[in-house]
């Protein structure tokens, strides 16, 4: 039985997934995914490469994932379960592509600035 792994990143989360042949369990940090993701968006965003290859129970998938806040992490697994089931069968690509879950989202928080509150807010300006 083969292991196939992948990494995800998604502003400042990183995912370690490791896809194998299975019955369908999802594991995340040592917790099940209902457990771990509370809300159903964020299970559903992970589950999204599974349901668009309908092989949601096909797969055993075992995730470490750290940094960010849960949204982040949730897409960043996403794009790991992605790529990984991509490296279980090149044939996926086009389907997952198609879907838009190759692409990783590189977009990331700007940083504060000195001498401003925010990134870019500038204090109020006074002519007199």
């Amino acid at each position: 039985m083969e292991i196939f792994n992948a990494t995800g990143r998604r502003k400042t989360s990183v995912a370690r997934v490791y896809v194998k042949p299975g019955k369908g369990d999802i594991q995340v940090n040592a917790r099940d995914l209902k457990e771990y993701f509370l809300s159903e968006i964020h299970q559903t965003l992970v589950k999204q490469p599974l349901v668009a290859l309908k092989a949601e129970n096909q797969y055993d998938v075992t995730i470490n994932v750290e940094g960010g806040g849960i949204k982040g992490q949730a897409e960043a697994v996403r794009l790991g379960i992605s790529r990984a089931l991509v490296a279980a069968n090149a044939e996926n690509k086009p389907v997952l592509r198609k879907e838009g879950l190759i692409t990783r989202d590189s977009r990331m928080v700007e940083r504060k600035k000195p001498g401003r509150r925010k990134a870019r807010k500038r204090f109020q300006f006074s002519k007199r």
